[in-house]
């Protein structure tokens, strides 16, 4: 595989570092990778609620930006709310899918998806450079169980996806938002989790992982509550962190530094009226 960009090279060029941040020279109102993601897919079709992210369009590298223009159309998904995706189709066969939100720069997403080729991974993210990243990955270790995702995953959750459609659900390490007036902004809210709680099968885990105490502390409360979750572990409390939850460089870095990681898993409950219809 190649990790340089898609130009034509002339005699004496040097070939581009994969690793070297690059600057796309492009008219006002082109698109930044043209066969790559949407800078905002969703448009205006939508109501511009508070916000759990904020979107990054930070430098890319050689290697991601050929990523995003070779791979981004077979493995590559905008989220625009425009249209219910079969999963299936999406992946190419019936395996078990699971969603997962905010996946960084995608190391730990390919390592997991490496580790068990028979999960389906759908990681949804708006970092550019992370999106290329995870796609180069992809491709470098030939998985073939990766689709990436562009754009709010609360648009794909409500109006992309069919009820019962995932058997998990990851939220690694989101923003904090730290500061109290902020906490608003969190992922993990009791609406959030009743629009998740529609896509899930009964049975399927959330899984949650968070270095920020507070935040920890508070997604516990709002999970605990919740009556379409149940925690797994019989004491109520925080969950050991599992063996297919990768050990992150930067998770390392800050357990190196005496930060405390916390893990939550809770079971997608089904109630017995649900049973019934």
């Amino acid at each position: 595989m190649s990790d340089s960009l898609n130009t034509p090279e002339t005699p004496g060029t040097p070939h581009p570092d994969p690793g070297a941040s690059i600057r796309h020279s492009r008219a006002k109102g082109q698109p930044r990778f043209p066969d790559g993601p949407k800078a905002d897919p969703a448009g205006s079709h939508f109501e511009r609620r508070i916000r759990s992210f904020q979107p990054r369009r930070s430098r890319v590298t050689a290697g991601q930006a050929d990523a995003l223009q070779r791979l981004w159309p077979k493995w590559g998904l905008d989220i625009d709310g425009q249209r219910v995706i079969d999963l299936g189709e999406l992946f190419g066969n019936d395996n078990p899918v699971v969603l997962e939100i905010g996946f960084g720069m995608g190391e730990a997403t390919a390592r997991m998806a490496a580790e068990d080729p028979e999960t389906n991974i759908l990681a949804v993210d708006v970092h550019t450079p992370g999106q290329g990243n995870l796609l180069n990955l992809a491709d470098q270790s030939g998985l073939s169980n990766v689709r990436v995702g562009n754009g709010d995953a609360i648009i794909l959750l409500r109006e992309m996806l069919t009820p019962d459609s995932l058997d998990g659900l990851r939220v690694y390490f989101p923003d904090p938002w730290p500061k109290k007036r902020h906490h608003k902004r969190r992922l993990i809210q009791p609406e959030f989790l009743s629009l998740a709680a529609t896509r899930l099968k009964p049975g399927a885990i959330l899984h949650c992982a968070t270095d920020w105490e507070p935040y920890a502390e508070q997604m516990l409360d709002v999970l605990t509550a919740h009556p379409d979750f149940e925690n797994t572990r019989p004491d109520g409390g925080f969950a050991p962190r599992p063996p297919f939850r990768p050990l992150t460089r930067f998770e390392g870095q800050g357990l190196d530094k005496g930060h405390v990681v916390n893990d939550l898993l809770f079971r997608r409950v089904q109630h017995r009226e649900q049973q019934r219809r």
